[in-house]
């Protein structure tokens, strides 16, 4: 099993900017952030990569990627049918080839020398099936995230069997149906907006565009449910952090996480505590 391509799903109307973003990278340089994914994706090996795009993007898309631009083919969705639509769209830049999908609107700090792609994509070659990378989140996030329930893989720390995917479940939903055992009370596996997929779940993905009206918008989560009772989906615990760009304070949380992660940490720090003193003196 040979990961080579990825996919990046950036149509969203509210998610379409936020790869335009300019962010200081842990090197300390100014990239955009989607310069930022695509040196996400290339850790993990891909060499070349689909952005899914809104009509008119491309050239934007384009600039932002600078010196990456040539590893990238672009497809527009032309209407806004949903996440799942969107990754479906994809289908003959994936030619029935395992591939590694990458939502827009996420940056990810990993806590080892290994990215959070690499870690995932090193799980899904060994296991040789579809694996989403999901990170143990509290009760109270669960509207922002899609979410997992399964039993854990024996002798194989942080891996779990998929059994059951909704997306952005109620706390009610969330306890009947995707209680992992051993799990921290009150945490549930969330997706973490990183995944290895297969071949079929751009089978599913199509038989339920086929089966939509044309207004209504077809999800990701619904395709991976399916593909749980389908075949071996497993989910992985990868060792870091996502950071969401689209929600409240989201860029810049993403951005003092990257700063904290990278070479200039302490002077960071330093600017950190001088302004909550100033703060804390004018408050006073």
């Amino acid at each position: 099993m040979k990961i080579s391509k990825a996919v990046i799903t950036a149509a969203g109307r509210t998610q379409r900017a936020l790869p335009l973003q300019t962010l200081v990278d842990r090197d300390g340089v100014s990239k955009s952030a989607l310069r930022i994914l695509i040196n996400e994706a290339v850790s993990a090996g891909v060499e070349e990569i689909c952005i899914v795009i809104a009509p008119g993007d491309r050239e934007a898309y384009l600039r932002a990627a600078a010196d990456q631009a040539g590893r990238l083919v672009f497809i527009e969705q032309t209407q806004p049918r949903g996440y799942g639509h969107a990754l479906y769209m994809a289908k003959s830049f994936i030619a029935a080839e395992p591939f590694l999908h990458m939502v827009s609107d996420h940056l990810w700090i990993s806590s080892t020398e290994k990215t959070c792609s690499q870690q995932l994509v090193e799980v899904a070659v060994r296991e040789e099936c579809a694996v989403s990378a999901v990170q143990p989140t509290r009760e109270h996030l669960l509207p922002y995230f899609g979410a997992i329930g399964g039993r854990r893989v024996a002798q194989s720390p942080g891996l779990y069997e998929v059994e059951a995917v909704l997306e952005k479940p109620t706390p009610t939903q969330a306890e009947q149906s995707l209680i992992v055992p051993g799990l921290r009370a009150g945490h549930y596996l969330c997706l973490f907006g990183i995944h290895v997929l297969t071949p079929a779940v751009i089978d599913i993905l199509g038989e339920l565009v086929a089966a939509a009206k044309p207004d209504d918008r077809v999800q990701l989560s619904i395709a991976l449910a399916l593909l749980a009772g389908k075949q071996r989906y497993l989910a992985h615990q990868v060792q870091g952090l996502r950071y969401d760009m689209g929600g409240k304070y989201g860029l810049l949380f993403a951005q003092l996480a990257m700063a904290l992660d990278g070479n200039e940490r302490t002077e960071i720090l330093e600017q950190m505590v001088e302004l909550l003193v100033t703060r804390e003196r004018k408050m006073r």
